[in-house]
């Protein structure tokens, strides 16, 4: 069993135009201080991050924002945070939530959260880490993604083995029951081939 102490939330920094999904980020961060779970996230205050963040504050939850410099200056950065780290650039801001989290959730989001989950399952597909990484999948916000996901399978581009690191489920306790149970695959072969 994983044990999820920390887990890091990708989700838009706009609130989107769907109900279901700020209600279910405001419902899954009741549910991390009741399963005790730290957050971690992106820091801002607004959209559905602001929301997440809100909730677990509120049930006296703790939270970790990491924000890159740049962000914070432009105002976004919540300030009742129970810790914020500031990072040079973004991709010093991914590996801090990587070394801060014992896992990732996706919520729904734009392009800067779908370049967030594809980054750190690639990361878990080459075997940088072994973090159960999970897909929030509200009101099948995520099902052409998923038909997307299908489609390389089919098409020979990614192995079922790469295809089932990605958790699925529109419930967040039965989400995190699969990431508590997560084992990853063994790392591929052809990394350990020496190709000189």
């Amino acid at each position: 069993m994983n044990k999820l102490e920390k887990l890091c939330v990708f989700c838009g920094s706009s609130e989107g135009n769907d109900l279901a999904i700020t209600a279910a980020a405001e419902k899954l961060g009741k549910i991390f201080v009741e399963r005790n779970i730290t957050l971690v996230y992106g820091a801002a205050k607004i959209g559905v991050m602001g929301v997440i963040a809100k909730s677990v504050l509120e049930n006296k939850g703790k939270v970790i924002g990491i924000i890159p410099s740049f962000l914070k200056k432009k105002e976004v950065v919540h300030l009742g945070l129970t810790e914020l780290i500031t990072t040079d650039n973004m991709h010093q801001r991914k590996l801090k939530m990587q070394e801060n989290s014992d896992g990732f959730i996706a919520l729904p989001g734009g392009m800067g959260t779908l370049e967030e989950l594809f980054e750190i399952i690639t990361w878990l597909q080459l075997g940088l880490h072994s973090k159960p990484i999970g897909l929030l999948n509200v009101n099948g916000f995520y099902n052409d993604l998923i038909k997307m996901l299908e489609t390389m399978v089919r098409k020979g581009f990614l192995s079922m083995d790469n295809y089932n690191l990605l958790l699925v489920d529109s419930n967040p306790q039965q989400l995190l029951d699969k990431m508590e149970k997560f084992k990853p695959t063994e790392q591929p072969k052809w990394l350990n081939e020496d190709r000189t």
